[in-house]
């Protein structure tokens, strides 16, 4: 086969991205392409189209053309083979087939479908290997890392050694009334006035924040040499030439990160001279079939006093879990006022809480297998349908009393077969052809969102569809377990006091 041209096409003809294989003017790519969708005869579905010249195969991806560009000696079996090898590199860089995720990603398709076929000709490589090909991973560039990171702390260690010894020195000056030492030899006296031993000790004398050593000389030579994953001005001088030639360009906005991660730094909360922290975990395992195989729930609280005359407190609990927790005191906690009142003060009352620690009060424990406990119900429902695979999830708050915020439902999906299809859904998604993961995204779920659903189709098995993780945070706890108020010792006067609660998970799998 020979191979003019692959490109992805929307279905007016317009090209998003093009790769020609052989010596082609941009005007004769573009015009080709454009006379591609009036080819296509409406009512029949084929695989390839044909002119005088050229041949024409292509697979629709949702709204896109992946097309082909073939001469018309070429082996049709062959094209097509190279077609569907085509159509699953696009689904490894592209989340969703749409024109803006087209064109985002577009270096990173041409690179790939440089893999695929060379000069024309295919070349005799898979998905898995364009994907190693593509990372350039290189074990020179580990090697040259390691080594320069060894030299960076070794620097680091001989620059804290030298300050030290320039710090012993000027202290031992000082001792004798004497002139601290200081360094010569830089000609004329122009920094008179200015104790050198000073300006040294001030510049170096910073161990949280070393300077970069200088990376070793090396011969002179070409003194050039091929640094992966490194941007240069090269690419920028080229997508400024792109821009003057009337282009656009997408470039991507490099908050992303930032914004995910946001979800999980939570603001600082507004703490008081005393701060309590109620914290709750839970490790849950669910079979696919139903029933709950084991749920615990580990919580503590957490007390803080960072003033003196708060130090000798008592707090005021109010327990109203019916769920069979098991509670547990700090060791200097008085135990019969706890059973007796539900307060939690020291054994001896003369005495404060340590200032600024943190000190675990309270524990409790809950484990169960009862099925009326799960806080929140995931049923994965996958269906073999001929090579696809019909998944439908639902999820279901049991415990309405809770809300629940950044929830991920993560199901593994097979790899290699493309992104999946979705159908219905309640909220977002999120597919990682890396991970091979869909992650099924909602904000919140409480009393009023309290159930939703998930449909998608894609080939595979479903076993290949377990296990599914859960991730969520919630700003109240599911023990019903609360510090109602705090006083003092001596007088019972009230404290003010301010509370943070969290309950995350550790583990929550459907297996």
């Amino acid at each position: 086969m020979v191979l003019l041209a692959a490109a992805v096409c929307t279905k007016a003809g317009k090209a998003i991205v093009s790769r020609q294989f052989v010596e082609m003017t941009r005007t004769r790519i573009e015009g080709l392409l454009a006379a591609f969708p009036k080819l296509m005869s409406t009512g029949k579905q084929h695989t390839f189209v044909e002119t005088d010249s050229v041949r024409y195969v292509y697979q629709p991806l949702e709204k896109l053309y992946m097309v082909l560009v073939t001469t018309k000696n070429s082996n049709i079996l062959e094209d097509l083979e190279t077609l569907r090898l085509f159509s699953r590199v696009i689904p490894e860089y592209c989340r969703v087939l749409e024109e803006g995720e087209i064109s985002e990603h577009c270096f990173d398709l041409i690179f790939a479908f440089d893999e695929i076929v060379a000069l024309g000709y295919r070349e005799n490589v898979n998905l898995a290997q364009i994907r190693t090909f593509t990372e350039m991973d290189s074990h020179e560039e580990k090697v040259f890392r390691a080594v320069r990171e060894t030299q960076e702390r070794e620097a680091n260690a001989e620059m804290r050694r030298k300050a030290k010894e320039l710090q012993q020195a000027r202290r031992d000056a000082e001792r004798a009334g004497k002139k601290a030492p200081g360094f010569g030899g830089f000609g004329s006296s122009g920094m008179s006035g200015v104790s050198p031993a000073t300006i040294i000790t001030d510049s170096m004398v910073e161990p949280e924040k070393p300077k970069m050593a200088p990376a070793p000389v090396r011969p002179s030579g070409s003194g050039k040499a091929l640094k992966l994953g490194a941007k240069g001005k090269e690419v920028d001088n080229f997508v400024d030439k792109l821009k003057s030639e009337g282009e656009n360009i997408i470039i991507p906005s490099a908050g992303k990160k930032a914004s995910e991660a946001s979800k999980v730094l939570q603001p600082p909360v507004n703490t008081e001279s005393v701060h309590l922290k109620v914290e709750e975990k839970i490790s849950l395992t669910c079979g696919r079939d139903g029933g709950l195989q084991n749920m615990e729930i580990l919580g503590m609280i957490t007390l803080r006093v960072s003033e003196d005359k708060n130090g000798r407190i008592r707090l005021h609990l109010i327990n109203n879990d019916k769920k069979g927790v098991q509670l547990q005191t700090h060791p200097n906690v008085d135990k019969k006022l706890f059973s007796a009142e539900s307060l939690i003060g020291l054994k001896n009352p003369e005495k404060s809480f340590p200032l600024n620690t943190d000190v675990g009060v309270l524990k409790w424990r809950l484990q169960s297998t009862d099925d009326s406990l799960i806080p929140l119900t995931i049923n994965c429902w996958p269906s073999e349908s001929g090579s696809n695979c019909d998944v439908n999830i639902e999820y279901e708050l049991q415990d309405e009393s809770l809300e629940l915020n950044d929830v991920i439902v993560s199901i593994p999906v097979p790899s290699g077969v493309g992104a999946p299809v979705i159908g219905e859904i309640d909220g977002e998604y999120r597919h990682d052809s890396r991970k091979n993961i869909l992650e099924w995204c909602l904000p919140v779920i409480d009393e009023n969102n309290k159930s939703g659903s998930l449909e998608f189709s894609i080939a595979g098995k479903p076993n290949d569809f377990f296990p599914v993780s859960v991730s969520f945070v919630s700003r109240r706890n599911y023990c019903d377990i609360q510090v109602a108020k705090v006083t003092q010792v001596e007088g019972d006067s009230p404290v003010k006091y301010s509370t943070e609660t969290c309950f995350v998970v550790d583990k929550y799998e459907i297996l």
